[in-house]
């Protein structure tokens, strides 16, 4: 008998990276850490993030356009070459601007200008798909060395947080039965440039990313349990009360992370298949 499918929906912020806590010093706080070097720290990623997905993922032009996941403009696609298109120069930023197209009000430009905006999200997926492995390549030399040195100190400074959790995001990614998929707070675009920027592309495939920032958490969970199904085993894990309650409301186990030890256990009881 065909072992059951495993999804694993995890969130992101304070769960697999710490971010927000760094930003705000609380987190060196509560592990006698100094703050402000723990906030300085954190403006620099915070920087490095916007900073790419400015550059690379177009987040000028998107950030009015936000999307819960990569594909949901996929069907105004016409599939054209964009080998020698210029996004520069479409005239696509100045239309969204100047009506609003893209505000929560549901209104959407015309077929032209969808495409447009379909062309972006496609190019997007590729920039991912290309460097998820290889971020450096991405970021060019000099900013090369100023990332490894940023997550070098982020790593220090938390205890090789990331390191846990990533050895959990593998363990789950190397099984054939199971799946990691993120579910964040953040937007679309900038978390693309957290995923990539905290090397968390190679546990991630860009389909298996979720942003709840127009829709809310549990909602994504009801487009993931559309996606996988009924008869799949869910589990969450997360820091916060929004992705227990999505949890709870579709009877799926939560693993709350609070702290190192508890990403530490999870990846216990994933060696021992208890999970």
């Amino acid at each position: 008998m065909e072992e059951a499918l495993r999804v694993f929906i995890w969130d992101l912020d304070e769960t697999i990276i710490v971010f927000h806590s760094l930003l705000t010093g609380s987190y060196a706080n509560r592990y006698g850490r100094d703050p402000p070097t723990s906030v300085s720290l954190g403006l620099r990623m915070e920087e490095m993030i916007f900073n790419l997905a400015d550059t690379h993922l177009f987040f000028n032009d998107l950030e009015e356009c936000d999307q819960v996941h990569i594909d949901d403009v996929s069907s105004d696609d016409n599939g054209q070459d964009l080998s020698t298109y210029n996004f520069g120069t479409d005239g696509f930023p100045a239309a969204a601007t100047s009506a609003n197209l893209c505000l929560a009000t549901g209104v959407r430009g015309g077929v032209d200008w969808m495409r447009k905006l379909a062309f972006r999200y496609r190019r997007v997926k590729e920039i991912y798909n290309t460097y998820k492995n290889n971020v450096g390549g991405l970021l060019g030399p000099a900013k090369r060395e100023a990332w490894l040195q940023l997550r070098a100190e982020i790593e220090a400074l938390t205890d090789s947080w990331l390191t846990l959790a990533l050895k959990a995001l593998s363990l789950i990614h190397s099984r054939t039965n199971c799946v990691n998929i993120l579910v964040t707070t953040t937007q679309l675009i900038p978390a693309l440039a957290k995923v990539l920027l905290y090397g968390l592309g190679i546990v991630f495939p860009i389909e298996n990313i979720y942003s709840a920032t127009k829709i809310g958490k549990e909602s994504c969970f009801e487009r993931i349990i559309q996606r996988f199904g009924r008869k799949v085993v869910y589990v969450v894990i997360g820091d916060g009360v929004e992705e227990e309650q999505g949890a709870k409301k579709h009877a799926m186990p939560f693993w709350r992370v609070s702290s190192h030890s508890d990403l530490m256990a999870l990846h216990h009881a994933l060696e021992l298949e208890y999970l």
